[in-house]
Parts: C-alpha cells; sequence; structure tokens
C-alpha cells in the first residue's frame, strides 16, 4: 500500500486510483493492490535487497515483505497491468479454526 501511495503522489495524472482486490483460490488467499502510477522499472529486480528506484529508498521493503510472506506460506509478486500503473500480489493460506 505505501508503494502505491508513493507512485501516486508523484503521478502526473488526473486519476489517482488505489484498488485492493481480495478472493480465495483454493486454500489461499490473494491479495492484489493496483496502482495507477507510473509503473515498475523494468531494469531493477524487485525482489532483491538494495534495490530501489526511490531517492531515499534503501530497497530492503519489498524483499522483507517477501521473506515473511513466505514464512507463512505464501508467495509475494508482481504482474503487467491492464492499463498503466503496477500490481502486487501476495497470498496467504487460509487456515481453518476447529
Amino acid at each position: 500500500m505505501r508503494n502505491a501511495i508513493e507512485a501516486i503522489a508523484g503521478a502526473e495524472a488526473e486519476e489517482r486510483d488505489i484498488r485492493i482486490l481480495v478472493r480465495r483460490e483454493g486454500d489461499k488467499l490473494r491479495v492484489s493492490v493496483e496502482d495507477t502510477g507510473p509503473g515498475v522499472d523494468p531494469s531493477i529486480n524487485l525482489f532483491s535487497q538494495f534495490e530501489t528506484t526511490k531517492p531515499a529508498g534503501m530497497g530492503l521493503g519489498l524483499s522483507i515483505c517477501r521473506s515473511i510472506i513466505e514464512a507463512n506460506g505464501g508467495e509475494l509478486g508482481n504482474e503487467p497491468p491492464q492499463g498503466r500503473g503496477a500490481v502486487f500480489w501476495f497470498t496467504l493460506p487460509v487456515y481453518q479454526f476447529a
């Protein structure tokens, strides 16, 4: 969410949107965050440590998020958007409580 907010804040578009979608996929929940910002620079490896396009960024946020999500049985990724912007998603297992 924070990355999406920062992306649209700097966008020179009239339309600044963030959409959060949640759906169940079998035994997992998938959460997607879509924004209408400038998109992802294709030259960077998003989930590597110390890889950033932000002037004051450390390049640790996405790699830390991925580690936490994977440690809990999920996945984190991104995909091309339908239009402009970026789409990031993660999955986590659905646990059944007795």
